[in-house]
């Protein structure tokens, strides 16, 4: 049976805007991420006016994704329901820092992030690959409760990376090619038969609540290609 998420990457921090890792840190929204998160709501309560139906609203359990919902919550009178499936990648001992100051502090294992090894875990964190199968498992029991229903999950950058890669039967290595935005709205429509679970992306980076503009994630002060 079918169910759509709007999966929407939580409103901007103050870590974001110097790219600083946030990971399980619970960081709150920037002034600018709470204006964000109020567009989103507004946007919602106008399609629900307009017939497009949300039966649930998931959030992460961290603050800033939990802002993030709130309004939306608010303006369609639903409650917010918290997983910590969804929470952002555990960075462990990369948390708190920027790229530069992680090749600075830990030299060694920065190599070897860089590599983009799926199997890498920084100090005290959590392997791509083992983030990956914990954001997926995480949405089996959402997909069970809401079979046939159309949903949203207020997540992070990372969780958003998972969903797209599977659904595109992506590599954990491959590098980044598609937009990771602050407060975007991405559709996505699961099919969920007995244990398979397949996705479909059928709208990304979807920001026009906010004027079309929003930033991307990212560790690097300056973006670079493919990530």
């Amino acid at each position: 049976m079918n169910t759509q998420i709007l999966f929407i990457r939580h409103g901007e921090t103050d870590w974001n805007r110097i790219k600083r890792i946030q990971g399980h840190i619970d960081i709150p929204l920037a002034e600018s991420g709470e204006a964000q998160a109020q567009r989103l709501g507004a946007r919602l309560a106008d399609e629900a006016q307009s017939g497009a139906r949300l039966d649930a609203i998931w959030s992460s359990d961290l603050l800033r994704a939990q802002q993030t919902a709130q309004p939306v919550a608010e303006a369609l009178g639903l409650p917010v329901q918290l997983t910590e499936g969804l929470r952002e990648r555990n960075y462990g001992a990369f948390q708190g820092h920027d790229s530069d100051e992680i090749a600075e502090r830990f030299p060694d294992e920065y190599a070897h992030w860089q590599t983009r090894d799926p199997g890498f875990a920084p100090p005290e964190g959590e392997s791509q690959r083992e983030f990956y199968h914990r954001v997926l498992h995480a949405l089996e029991p959402i997909l069970a409760r809401h079979a046939g229903g159309r949903i949203a999950c207020v997540a992070h950058g990372g969780v958003l990376d998972c969903v797209y890669r599977f659904a595109n039967g992506l590599a954990l290595d491959a590098p980044r090619a598609w937009p990771l935005l602050n407060t975007s709205v991405n559709v996505v429509d699961f099919e969920r038969d007995d244990y398979v679970m397949q996705a479909r992306v059928v709208a990304w980076g979807d920001v026009a609540h906010l004027g079309g503009v929003s930033a991307d994630d990212g560790f690097r002060r300056t973006p670079e290609p493919g990530r």
